[in-house]
């Protein structure tokens, strides 16, 4: 026997193991119950590629650009936390008002995000027909981002439809804490407006393991002094970043492992390294610190506790049945754009910017 087939052999048998892995990690992982209209199964029959169709793009998009798959976690949080995972934030503004877009939470989402959904939604349409929702793509949209990006491999319940309605700008505001919010603030927030526990507010806080912070987000920790829960040496090369107030520079969140899904986010809180309030003050506060902890010294718990709270808020307020819509454009809702969709569709190909 060659050489050459006995490597080939032993890469075959580790991708069989890799995969044996996963699945049984898949099987092992415990989700909270669905609610009425969302299934494991919903679209195996009319879009049976759904998965393989998103999973195969992004991981060319991730091939170019990693720090995309921040931007669509980070929009599906947003989506989800506000009116719940109806994709209204994707919807662009109209006659009747801004879009949640225009809400200051919302205008650091990337742009890319936004565009990279619609080209999913373009790809899954051309091949299954209008039978998947923005809503649904979105939220297997971020798993992929966070599988690709080396985290947990799990399963997403489908069957969301769109909404056709977007929330005011007060409502956006009032469900998406600012990161200058203290504990405190975000458990109450979670609790009345999500029914999310602590558990759940540290693990899904766990998403800033990957992705950028804008320095306007931080700088009350620069200046004009110290925030004293920063580490001094943490502290220097942040204010060699943002020098002065106002500025447009970003960082990274996680300085150990910026573009990887793991648990160093939580090891940086342990040693000082948050960089919002929001996530620096949950090592603070006794209601969380513990559960910080445990997620530093076992990713595997870490793992498991994210999944099962990524699973809970993706099930938040959804319209299932015949409530809502499947959107032929992510960005406008079906009513009076039925032509428009389909010269879209006609098209065909990669969206600009692809």
């Amino acid at each position: 026997m060659s050489l050459s087939t006995i490597s080939l052999r032993s890469l075959l048998l580790l991708s069989l193991l890799s995969l044996h892995v996963s699945l049984n990690a898949i099987q092992a992982q415990t989700y909270p119950p669905l609610v009425n209209g969302l299934s494991w199964t919903f679209h195996d029959f009319d879009c049976p590629n759904l998965e393989s169709i998103i999973t195969n793009r992004l991981r060319q998009v991730f091939q170019n650009d990693i720090g995309q798959a921040a931007g669509l976690l980070r929009l599906h949080f947003h989506d989800c936390f506000v009116q719940g995972c109806d994709a209204s934030v994707l919807l662009v503004g109209s006659a009747s008002g801004p879009s949640e877009q225009a809400a200051p939470p919302n205008l650091s989402l990337r742009q890319q995000a936004f565009r990279i959904i619609e080209d999913l939604r373009n790809r899954v349409h051309r091949q299954c027909g209008r039978v998947v929702s923005c809503a649904d793509i979105t939220a297997l949209a971020a798993r992929d981002a966070i599988v690709l990006s080396g985290g947990p491999a799990y399963e997403v319940p489908l069957g969301r439809r769109d909404g056709t309605t977007f929330a005011t700008r007060n409502e956006t505001l009032r469900n998406l804490p600012a990161p200058t919010s203290n504990t405190s603030v975000l458990l109450t927030s979670l609790a009345t407006n999500q029914n999310l526990n602590a558990t759940d507010l540290v693990a899904l806080s766990g998403g800033h393991t990957i992705g950028i912070g804008h320095c306007t987000s931080f700088e009350g920790r620069l200046f004009p002094a110290r925030d004293p829960t920063m580490d001094q040496t943490f502290f220097n090369n942040l204010r060699g970043t943002c020098p002065a107030l106002n500025t447009t520079n970003t960082t990274v969140l996680d300085i150990r492992s910026p573009n990887v899904f793991d648990n160093r986010y939580y090891v940086d809180l342990m040693n000082r390294q948050g960089l919002f309030t929001s996530d620096q003050d949950m090592y603070t506060d006794s209601r969380t610190r513990g559960i910080i902890t445990s997620f530093a010294v076992n990713q595997t718990l870490f793992f498991e506790k994210f999944v099962y709270s990524m699973t809970k808020m993706g099930q938040l307020n959804v319209l299932t049945g015949t409530r809502g819509e499947i959107r032929a454009n992510c960005s406008v809702r079906n009513s009076g754009n039925d032509f428009l969709s389909l010269v879209v569709e006609s098209q065909g190909g990669d969206l600009s910017g692809f």
